[in-house]
């Protein structure tokens, strides 16, 4: 567990905390009881309902690439940790690259900049596995070399390697978590962005078939979003993880099609699947090394895939019914 009383009397930002991730750490970091949690999110993603209804956690709508007012919350609030969890995601890369590759590493670098200037203390910066792309081989350090298959890839890159150059000019209190694919309850289930395992889930509890892009041989590395939060948390009260970046991830790799296959044997789906073309920009094979998040942070995951995936169809049933409901009683 995270060290006790390492987050008391802290002002926590969470940036992008109204969306999948970003909202379980917010849930996490009350746990942990510090003075405030204030999150920044532009709603282009996250959702207000993603957030408990609770008087320590402020949300402000703005953008990261609003620096100004970025700054103007950073001392209003007396920020003294940031989580950076903002972005815009691979899809929308793949449509708008220009724009998405702009906004995700000036966001970064507005937060190196308000860092520089004194304006809070501590970094922690959500990086990607996409940043390394398919790999060349596994399971995948943090040596591996970067070689994005898309702008969203290589934005979180970019601004990885910011990060790291502030912290060597100017010796910035600052640390990169690379999680590998992490899935569970608030991740996204609707519109053009979502994930193979809420699009499964959401596609069987409305009686149709799931849809398997390309031949499915595609392979991942799933963390339960949880284990993910909890070696975010690590990150930051360890000391021995400042300028490093760190994998986060189980450190075994299953194939799509393996995946959806034992989505549907859990919720007893017999309906068939269908197919699709790969998608653009689709990674081939992810298997991480967890070894340096083992040795400093002391983290492995807890939750099994199978224990994973069956919390998060019991999410997002629960999550129709209560649709279900409000749509009847509407």
């Amino acid at each position: 567990m995270t060290s006790s009383g390492s987050f008391s009397n802290k002002v926590v930002l969470v940036a992008g905390g109204a969306g999948f991730i970003g909202s379980n750490l917010v849930d996490k970091l009350l746990v942990e009881a510090p003075e405030k949690i204030v999150v920044v999110d532009n709603l282009y993603l996250g959702q207000i309902e993603n957030l408990p209804k609770r008087t320590l956690v402020r949300l402000y709508k703005r953008d990261l690439c609003q620096k100004d007012e970025l700054a103007k919350i950073i001392k209003e609030q007396n920020i003294n940790l940031v989580y950076n969890l903002a972005v815009h995601p691979v899809v929308r890369s793949l449509e708008f690259p220009e724009s998405t590759y702009w906004n995700n590493v000036q966001s970064v670098l507005n937060l190196c900049e308000l860092q520089r200037q004194d304006l809070y203390h501590t970094l922690i910066h959500f990086s990607s596995s996409e940043a390394y792309g398919t790999a060349l081989r596994v399971p995948m350090r943090e040596d591996h070399p970067l070689n994005p298959m898309h702008p969203y890839g290589a934005s979180k890159a970019a601004g990885d390697q910011l990060i790291l150059a502030y912290r060597n000019a100017y010796g910035m209190d600052s640390a990169i978590v690379r999680p590998f694919n992490t899935y569970g309850p608030k991740q996204n289930r609707e519109g053009g962005y979502v994930a193979v395992i809420p699009m499964t889930i959401c596609r069987i509890l409305e009686g149709q078939k799931p849809i398997l892009h390309g031949d499915g041989r595609q392979t991942r590395d799933l963390t339960y979003v949880t284990d993910i939060v909890e070696g975010a948390l690590r990150v930051y009260t360890s000391k021995s993880t400042r300028g490093k970046v760190i994998n986060l991830c189980s450190g075994n790799e299953v194939a799509i099609r393996d995946l959806i296959e034992n989505i549907c044997d859990l919720m007893n789906w017999k309906g068939g699947i269908d197919t699709a073309p790969r998608r653009q920009g689709d990674v081939t094979k992810h298997c991480g090394d967890n070894n340096l998040a083992r040795i400093l942070i002391k983290w492995k995951p807890t939750v099994t895939l199978t224990e994973g995936l069956q919390k998060t169809i019991e999410y997002y049933r629960q999550i129709r019914a209560r649709d279900r409901s409000s749509f009847e009683t509407g």
